[in-house]
């Protein structure tokens, strides 16, 4: 419920901001998806508008959001892309965006206060609309079903396995990331189910070799909160990520 009265903060802060010209607001990722933790989740939001932002608009927002964000009681704040209504139901891949905010853009936002992020593409964005219509709830404008169109499955696939291309590489740099995404990708592909990380991590539990489960127990208890960060094992990262990844190679789209 205190997540909640939040959402309904970001809700008038894009009225007040964007007027006429909002669309609609919609929750995608680990809220929407009921696997949100405060300690390692953000809060994810696709803004819908009609008409492209004038830069003084842009900038205004970015400030207000800044504030936003260091008011949300989780630890990694919030993240969330702006784009236009057309794309919604003529999609194009990859997806421009009027404006984009996270967590990693935060100290350009606070520091140069000519700095935006926008104007550009996004392939994420194919995923975040993916879970949108399958899984995300609306905060303000239309039924998702009525103003999104489903996203073609290529585009999914292509957007959220450039998650884990390098995973052999870096998984011992993020383990908790590369493990989860690489499950839910096989999941998708195995089975057609948009899912949330700690859904594709249980999925492994139940469909993966043994050999990982214990691998894959640790990975979920640290997602959930609960877990520590040490004790991964360097070789048995990359061998799970060796593993996955020509998994997914076999698989047919």
């Amino acid at each position: 419920m205190e997540i909640l009265s939040y959402l309904y903060q970001a809700v008038d802060l894009f009225k007040e901001e964007l007027g006429e010209n909002l669309s609609g607001i919609y929750v995608h990722g680990s809220l929407a998806m009921g696997c949100f933790h405060p300690d390692t989740s953000d809060i994810d939001l696709l803004i819908v508008v009609h008409d492209k932002l004038p830069a003084e608009v842009s900038h205004r927002l970015a400030r207000r959001i800044v504030g936003y964000h260091d008011s949300l009681p989780n630890k990694r704040g919030i993240e969330l892309s702006i784009v236009l209504k057309t794309y919604l139901r003529n999609f194009v891949y990859p997806t421009p965006f009027e404006f984009h905010f996270s967590e990693a853009h935060l100290e350009r936002y606070r520091t140069d206060e000519n700095y935006l992020c926008g104007g550009f593409e996004d392939a994420d964005l194919a995923a975040h609309f993916a879970v949108v219509y399958h899984r995300g709830f609306i905060l303000y404008g239309e039924p998702i079903r009525e103003a999104f169109a489903p996203v073609d499955n290529r585009y999914y696939l292509d957007s959220i396995i450039r998650d884990i291309d390098d995973a052999p590489q870096n998984i011992k740099k993020s383990p908790v990331y590369y493990i989860l995404n690489l499950c839910r990708i096989l999941y998708y592909m195995q089975e057609g189910h948009v899912s949330s990380k700690k859904e594709g991590g249980e999925w492994g539990l139940q469909q993966l070799p043994e050999v990982y489960h214990g691998l894959l127990r640790q990975c979920l208890k640290e997602y959930s909160g609960a877990g520590d960060a040490e004790g991964y094992e360097p070789g048995e990262l990359t061998d799970f990520a060796e593993y996955m990844m020509a998994e997914i190679q076999r698989t047919p789209n």
